[in-house]
């Protein structure tokens, strides 16, 4: 519910008046990169289009979709991204105030007794002369500091930056997210075949040690066969605790991710899944307005120019117009009275003439935070374009990789029998069998880490073209937490559901 909320606040368009003006957030304007984009992608090519918001679905795996889901709807590091969210909407809600009048209404209470000593007051004699003074009042005052240089209207443009970037930050945050748990997904899959393959290497080893004993039992083989054929299978059970370590903590950092208790309580996934179709990602100069890091990194450069402006405007004089209004008597029941009313109007021009150039340094770090921020783009753009080409670059390697294991899986396995029927017709030695079934191992559990991490490369490259983020431009009401549109979560069915 509380995500939900926040993504209505990215949404965020402040509707305060001051003099008669709506005040807006600084338009989109990005920076220059200064590098020069090719019009394709150099490593190689992407169809046209845009990746889907819910970009995970492509890989056709149901219950992978659901633990994304449960995911972005529950994860406590989004919820805290979500609650900055609100915060810099407050922000932005308390730079707006400053534009308007402030109103306050007051009473005042005074009862004092005042002596006459040393004054010469004909008939006191040696007496003390007093008197009791009482005075009640009541006032409504105002002041407005009126936006002259529109430095406050600056103020509030800049809040509004920093609530539109804390809204992409957020958008980032769910993308990582939605990556993360796939990527932990496909490592249980993963880890769940190793688990597979290690167990069914366990058993045609433990088969294999059989055999040799009867051949060293009946005076055919020495026993370092036996001893060899020992070491192996001490070694493969060694490798399948490890596996089964590896699992587990798959299991438990998914539990993290889906903000249960760590218990691995969760039933893995047979298989990894197969490789969706090609991503659609457009050209190299799309990628600015597709990426929340971005989009986030171009509102930073809005809001700082916007405080350099303010810093500037503060060489100005100000002006502030203060007005009050009330009544003053000795007696409660005459408050009311309008009789006893006052009233007062005070114009304030204050103009800074020496404060030991502070306002100087206030400008030239402004102009410091400006460049740094503006460094800060480029950097990130570059970022970006790298993380595509990159990604892109490493579809093929991998492509490649997996095709290659999978004909030396073939080779290796064809390799085994071939080794395991001449060490049984006493053609050849056991290191020959202990070398081919090492080498069939290694090739099936390395066809399965490749197949991984050729999904896992996909996810990044979902993630380096933008996700399916759109940086949203249309106002909407902001909803607090009670608000009744707001919906909590469905509560899954399946086995990852809490």
């Amino acid at each position: 519910m509380m995500i939900r909320t926040a993504l209505r606040l990215f949404l965020f368009a402040a509707a305060t008046l001051a003099a008669g003006c709506a005040i807006t957030a600084p338009p989109v304007e990005r920076p220059e990169i200064s590098v020069s984009l090719p019009d394709d992608w150099t490593a190689g090519e992407i169809p046209a289009g845009q990746v889907a918001p819910d970009w995970w679905t492509a890989f056709s795996d149901e219950e992978l979709s659901q633990a994304i889901h449960n995911a972005l709807t529950r994860n406590l590091d989004l919820q805290a991204a979500a609650a900055r969210l609100e915060i810099a909407a407050a922000d932005a809600r308390a730079a707006a105030s400053a534009l308007n009048p402030s109103l306050q209404a007051s009473y005042s209470g005074i009862r004092r007794k005042q002596n006459f000593i040393g004054f010469p007051i004909p008939g006191a004699g040696d007496r003390v002369l007093s008197t009791v003074f009482t005075n009640h009042g009541i006032s409504l005052d105002t002041v407005w500091e009126v936006d002259l240089w529109g430095r406050l209207r600056t103020s509030e443009q800049a809040a509004l930056a920093d609530l539109q970037r804390v809204g992409a930050d957020l958008r980032g945050a769910q993308l990582s997210l939605a990556g993360q748990t796939a990527k932990t997904w496909f490592a249980i899959a993963e880890a769940r075949q190793q688990v597979l393959l290690s167990e069914a290497t366990v058993d045609s080893f433990r088969e294999s040690v059989d055999v040799v004993q009867q051949r060293f039992e009946a005076g055919v083989r020495p026993a370092l066969d036996l001893r060899l054929a020992l070491l192996n299978l001490s070694n493969a059970e060694a490798q399948l605790a490890e596996r089964r370590r590896q699992l587990d903590a798959s299991l438990r950092q998914l539990d993290l991710l889906l903000a249960r208790y760590a218990s691995g309580d969760i039933t893995p996934p047979s298989e990894l899944p197969a490789m969706p179709p090609p991503v659609p990602g457009g050209v190299p100069a799309d990628l600015v307005a597709r990426r929340p890091d971005l989009a986030a990194a171009e509102r930073q450069v809005a809001a700082s120019e916007a405080r350099l402006h303010v810093a500037r405007r503060q060489l100005l004089p100000g002006i502030s117009l203060t007005a009050n209004t009330g009544t003053a008597t000795n007696s409660l029941l005459s408050l009311l009275n309008g009789d006893f009313g006052v009233w007062g109007i005070v114009a304030n021009v204050v103009a800074p003439l020496w404060q030991g150039g502070r306002l100087r340094v206030d400008i030239d770090r402004a102009e410091a935070q400006v460049a740094e921020v503006l460094a800060n783009y480029v950097n990130t753009a570059l970022t970006a374009y790298s993380e595509v080409e990159t990604a892109l670059a490493a579809e093929e390697y991998l492509a490649d990789r997996v095709t290659h294991l999978a004909t030396s899986v073939e080779q290796s396995r064809a390799a085994e029998r071939l080794a395991d029927e001449r060490y049984r017709a006493g053609l050849d030695t056991y290191i020959t069998v202990l070398d081919s079934q090492r080498s069939a191992f290694q090739a099936e559990s390395e066809h399965i880490a490749a197949q991984r991490l050729r999904l896992e490369n996909r996810v990044d490259l979902y993630l380096a073209l933008g996700g399916g983020f759109e940086q949203l431009e249309a106002p909407v009401t902001i909803a607090s937490r009670g608000d009744s549109t707001t919906s909590e979560p469905e509560t899954a069915s399946n086995g990852i559901a809490p």
